[in-house]
């Protein structure tokens, strides 16, 4: 069964498996327009995941950014406000660490050979 929300044009705006406040109408069947609501449901998630997904290598893209940019003299990391200077300081030591204990690791291999 499908529970289904109208808004006041007649557009399905919320199906649900499970009778909810606010549905409309109820419909046994799957029709061509709840299955074009559910397309469009399932293409809006997928694109919400791949906007989840990139905003990690986004993240990666800005920190590099703003090194180039402090790196001209563009701006000065006192330029960005307080947080934004505690979390860039934080990721860029981290990454310090992070490229230490690779070079740590490939010493450790290289004893194992």
């Amino acid at each position: 069964m499908h529970y289904i929300e109208r808004d006041t044009g007649g557009r399905v705006i919320r199906v649900e498996d499970e009778p909810f406040t606010g549905m409309t109408e109820q419909s046994a069947d799957l029709t061509s327009e709840l299955g074009q609501w559910y397309k469009k449901q399932e293409a809006r998630a997928a694109t919400l995941l791949q906007l989840q997904q990139s905003d990690l290598e986004m993240v990666r893209v800005l920190e590099d950014l703003i090194e180039v940019l402090m790196s001209k003299g563009v701006i000065s990391i006192t330029d960005l406000p307080p947080a934004a200077q505690t979390k860039l300081i934080s990721r860029a030591q981290a990454r310090r660490t992070l490229s230490g204990l690779e070079g740590l690791i490939a010493d450790d291999d290289e004893g194992l050979i």
